[in-house]
């Protein structure tokens, strides 16, 4: 194979392949005839089917294959000598125009990872945050389960924050009335901005059968038209006031969680497995982001792949659309405005991809392990998922990547400047 490379700009390259026809049909015609002697085709006897039949059967997929591998090779061939790192997938299609008389040529064009010159980690600054899970944050998270169990009495009583309110109401505006007849019927728990807070705030005092009308000031980006920007008078109607009644933390409220043993010990071990599951996470993402704010500042003068941050950008914005339809919402997104932003995504990418390159860092078995068992862990049958990661490959590949990036992370801040600074639980879960 004929094989020569070329540059198509600063990171851009090329590379033309010439296979010579007869060599790739020898090749074929090898493995064809491979095929042929243990073939079982119904009409034939074994080792008996004829050249054509084997050739209309299998040739495409054989020719395919050989071609493919002999293109592979070729290209790694071409790139051993060389000392640039690709970025991304190289795009190989076929070309007529670059081949001679009995060849086939293919045409690859890639993107190499720009020279991010001499590498000092020890120049960056870093911030690496640390948090643990105490018995409050244990106890936080029982209250907060008990509040999502919750159920409610009707009360005589006058209506208070934290309470359930059925209301009534319709609202008048520059003497439009909306809805033009009738009410609204809704539900709202005071102080939950279920309800526009204003109009919750205006709930406090009512009685089950209390009427009222309150002057609201509703903001210029109301999402109804005709209240937006606009005071209004509002009628409202309190149907019925209920207060809300928690569950005891016992037995079967904690045998409902999946702690077999409902023992409020046992309770405890497991939301603290989990809370302590999340943090990790958590600290983890301020590492990733703070290590990666700390490479933009310190290498947004680094021209990055084009091509690549092209297809980063699009991306990114096929997830925001997709994301806005999990929602319900449909929108447009354009890969234009992702652009800053896949930037810096691939900046990131690149310098951590040859960090770990130069450094010879490999993946670690035993934390890829270990990060398996954790994801497992959250599902009813984890062996099954453990499974379900070694026999998918494309998963395990995503998963492996993850955990490499998560390495690279750690590597790079412990050989920054770094300091530590410690945040109570519920700020370190808090997205930034």
């Amino acid at each position: 194979m004929q094989v020569s490379i070329e540059s198509t700009g600063d990171l851009g390259r090329r590379v033309v392949f010439r296979v010579p026809t007869a060599d790739l049909e020898g090749r074929v015609g090898s493995r064809l005839r491979e095929i042929a002697r243990d073939a079982r085709i119904k009409g034939f006897r074994p080792g008996k089917v004829p050249t054509s039949v084997i050739e209309k059967r299998y040739g495409p997929q054989v020719r395919a294959e050989i071609l493919d591998n002999l293109l592979r090779e070729g290209f790694g061939d071409a790139l051993r000598e060389e000392t640039f790192q690709i970025a991304g997938s190289p795009r190989i299609e076929p070309s007529d125009e670059a081949a001679g008389e009995g060849e086939l040529a293919y045409v690859a064009d890639f993107e190499v990872v720009p020279e991010f010159g001499d590498i000092d980690l020890g120049k960056l600054n870093i911030t690496r945050h640390t948090s643990a899970v105490e018995d409050a944050d244990i106890d936080r998270m029982i209250e907060n389960l008990r509040e999502q169990r919750r159920s409610w009495s009707p009360v005589t009583r006058e209506a208070k924050d934290g309470d359930l309110v059925d209301v009534e109401m319709w609202t008048e505006a520059d003497g439009v009335r909306l809805p033009t007849e009738g009410s609204e019927r809704g539900s709202t728990v005071i102080g939950s901005g279920m309800l526009f807070p204003t109009i919750e705030a205006e709930l406090v005092g009512l009685k089950a059968g209390d009427e009222k009308t309150a002057e609201v000031a509703f903001p210029a980006e109301w999402p109804v038209a005709p209240l937006a920007g606009k005071t209004a008078n509002v009628s409202l109607k309190a149907l019925q006031v209920a207060e809300p009644q928690l569950p005891e933390a016992n037995h079967a409220f904690i045998r409902s969680f999946g702690v077999k043993s409902g023992e409020l010990e046992d309770f405890r071990k497991e939301i603290r497995s989990n809370l302590e599951r999340e943090l990790k996470g958590a600290l983890m993402y301020r590492l990733r982001r703070a290590v990666g704010e700390e490479i933009i500042s310190s290498y947004n003068h680094v021209t990055m792949p084009p091509k690549l941050v092209e297809l980063e950008a699009k991306a990114m914005a096929e997830n925001a659309v997709q994301q806005a339809r999990e929602q319900g919402q449909a929108i447009q997104a354009d890969p234009a405005n992702f652009m800053d932003a896949a930037g810096k995504r691939v900046l990131i990418a690149l310098f951590t991809g040859e960090v770990a390159r130069r450094n010879k860092l490999q993946l670690d078995r035993g934390r890829l392990m270990e990060t398996m068992r954790l994801i497992a862990s959250t599902y009813e049958e984890p062996d099954q998922v453990i499974e379900l990661y070694r026999n998918d490959p494309q998963l395990l590949a995503g998963l492996q990547n993850r955990v490499m990036e998560e390495q690279v992370t750690d590597w790079v801040a412990e050989q920054a400047q770094h300091t530590e600074q410690p945040l109570p639980f519920q700020d370190a879960i808090r997205p930034e």
